[in-house]
């Protein structure tokens, strides 16, 4: 979504690096440059123009001169606003104290939000609530189905007393808000903690159909009136939005289709006009494809820093701990790390999601954005058919697999043979890094770090050197007498244990009786 805008960003932050001052000519450039790509993002222009004001202000004041690297305090100060303009903090879902939260859906018609209360009842789900979806949408056709559908598709149960229209010639005649208020009772009788209720959609700003979520609003009292826009939707968002938060007053938005590819200013416009905190975002089609937002996280994400602390909760999420606790035992006992092995960790990282938004998460990912977006989420799947075309015998000793073991294996999964070849050999260099930093050698190539041995080549140079051998036959000899000599005399006197030279009585050692006869005396 904020491809452009970060690659915008990124390539005006590079014009600072290595100056060690910044003239008040480079801060004009540096924000005419921010201003252009935020308009190009399709930001409200009232927005662009109080964003960039107070970036203007700040890099001219004292934390920039007086910074020992004024580029990178120009990217704080981008990052610090780019956070507020988002929201500043992280907004969570406000329960209520007693009986079920309550919260309702608002926003124009195919901003996606059936979908989304699918999305967020699974969520709810998964935080240990027991939620229950609303069916008050009886204008759209088929949206009454299509709620059960989602819901079913989530494990959560859906009320829906009325069928709705079923055909663009049906004529509406439910009642959405007696459906909406007989909702929130049925989930008071069913202790279901959380009623989510979808609401009817609309093509513009309509005034009959936002007297009606008014009426909705009014009836139910929700906890949270989450408004859902479309991120696709550009300038039009600040509208839009200032018109439903006069009708419905909302108190919360969420942003669907976020993995689209337009230029995201309706997520920059519209907490900045509103003055309301972006709560949710929806990334996908699937159900699980949604996130609580993270102002800090996604400002991270479009000056191209990454998103670790996301992708470290997803692994959290997904990862088997048990699979996990076997690989470090099996990596502590310095086992062979076999294709078993290796089959299931693909599994474990297929589980976390998209490789390619894993990927994306990490910090300087934009340098080789069009790499990730050339990559084949299928390669996962033939590297799996690969190893599992192989017998358990060769998935542990893979050095048996010879010409004709490849080219069955090869048939089995679908593939050419160079592809077995490839990753044979991409396996062999894994379990060498494995069997390697196992044994505390280190990563290779890398220095060493505290507890994994591996040091580095520098430090290796420090060690003394043994003194070479004469290559002298009879000097060689001679060396290796002294050598002999010198240690026997060593063994002899006890220099070894630190003892002094010369001769020692036993009996001041205080040993048992008929000790000392083992010391030679």
């Amino acid at each position: 979504m904020f491809n452009s805008l970060s690659d915008r960003l990124t390539a005006t932050f590079k014009n600072l690096r290595g100056k060690g001052r910044l003239t008040e000519a480079d801060v004009d450039a540096t924000v005419r440059e921010i201003r252009r790509a935020l308009l190009d993002a399709d930001v409200a222009v009232p927005v662009v123009r109080e964003f960039t004001g107070r970036i203007r202000e700040r890099a001219l004041g004292a934390e920039v001169s007086a910074a020992l690297n004024p580029s990178q305090q120009i990217v704080k100060i981008v990052n610090e606003e780019l956070q507020e303009i988002l929201g500043g903090e992280t907004r969570r879902i406000r329960l209520a104290k007693t009986g079920p939260t309550i919260i309702m859906l608002a926003g124009l018609q195919g901003a996606g939000k059936t979908t989304l209360a699918g999305k967020l009842a699974k969520w709810l789900k998964a935080q240990g609530h027991s939620p229950v979806l609303v069916a008050a949408d009886l204008q759209r056709p088929n949206a009454v189905t299509q709620l059960q559908i989602v819901g079913e598709r989530a494990g959560v149960p859906v009320f829906a007393p009325h069928p709705g229209t079923t055909s663009d010639l049906d004529v509406p005649t439910g009642d959405p808000v007696a459906v909406a208020r007989a909702g929130v009772d049925e989930a008071r009788q069913k202790l279901h903690d959380v009623v989510i209720v979808d609401t009817a959609g609309r093509l513009g700003v309509d005034a009959e159909m936002m007297d009606q979520a008014r009426r909705i609003r009014q009836a139910i009292i929700p906890n949270e009136v989450l408004f859902v826009i479309d991120s696709m939707i550009g300038q039009d968002a600040v509208n839009t939005a200032v018109a439903f938060d006069e009708g419905v007053n909302f108190t919360g938005v969420v942003l669907s289709k976020l993995d689209g590819d337009a230029r995201g200013g309706a997520a920059l416009s519209v907490a900045s006009v509103t003055g309301k905190p972006v709560m949710f975002a929806s990334t996908g089609e699937g159900l699980d494809d949604f996130e609580l937002f993270h102002p800090d996280r996604m400002a991270s994400r479009i000056l191209d820093m990454g998103d670790v602390l996301t992708l470290i909760e997803q692994a959290e999420k997904n990862w088997d701990k048990d699979e996990a606790a076997r690989m470090a035992k099996k990596f502590a006992d310095q086992e062979d790390f076999t294709l078993d092995d290796f089959l299931a960790q693909m599994q474990q990282i297929r589980n976390m999601g998209s490789m390619k938004k894993m990927l994306m998460m990490m910090p300087g990912a934009q340098n080789i954005r069009q790499q990730l977006e050339q990559f084949d989420e299928r390669e996962i799947d033939r590297v799996e058919a690969i190893v599992r075309s192989m017998t358990p015998h060769e998935r542990l000793a893979p050095k048996i697999i010879n010409g004709s073991r490849r080219a069955r294996i090869a048939r089995g999964s679908g593939v050419h043979v160079s592809e077995v070849n490839g990753l044979l050999e991409r396996f062999a260099q894994a379990q060498k890094m494995m069997k390697k930093l196992a044994q505390g050698g280190g990563m290779p190539g890398m220095p060493g770090m505290p507890g994994l041995g591996g040091g580095s080549r520098k430090a290796s140079k420090s060690a003394p050197k043994k003194k070479a051998r004469s290559g002298n036959p009879a000097k060689a000899a001679q060396e290796l007498r002294d050598a002999e000599n010198k240690r026997a005399n060593a063994v002899r006197t006890g220099a070894a244990f630190g003892q002094p030279s010369g001769d020692f009585d036993p009996s001041q050692l205080n040993l048992p009786k008929g000790f000392d006869k083992f010391l030679g005396k």
